[in-house]
């Protein structure tokens, strides 16, 4: 079995955690905040996620296309958090710039492995 612990599965490790972290979203509001719609609506990205990692991880293009696309709105939203986040800032503090601007050099950096490791996107159109 290939190693699954590398740059060319950092999407699906991603969509892993937010499976795990949506998993617990559902089960604490349904367990302890006694809701029964909220659950339900926390579980269809849940779901979605635990999908797109499966499917990433058994080399399905389609999940590593939409796990590409994930990682690069993510990135995005941190580049343009930097500039008009309010909330982020008010958490942070002083240390919002510096763990912001980490976090988007992160994940633009784990998107580029992925999509040069994978084959994906511009990549792919080079080794045609």
């Amino acid at each position: 079995m290939k190693n699954k612990l590398n740059f060319a599965y950092s999407g699906e490790w991603i969509a892993v955690l937010l499976t795990l972290v949506g998993g617990l979203a559902v089960l604490q509001t349904f367990i302890i905040g006694r809701h029964f719609i909220i659950p339900t609506l926390l579980l269809l990205p849940t779901l979605m996620f635990a999908n797109l990692a499966w499917y990433g991880f058994q080399h399905q293009t389609w999940a590593k296309n939409l796990l590409m696309w994930m990682m690069i709105v993510m990135t995005c939203h941190g580049f343009f958090a930097l500039f008009w986040a309010k909330k982020y800032r008010e958490v942070l503090g002083v240390a919002f710039l510096p763990v912001g601007v980490a976090v988007t050099l992160l994940f633009a950096w784990l998107s580029w492995r992925y999509i040069r490791d994978n084959a994906l996107w511009f990549a792919n159109r080079s080794a045609k």
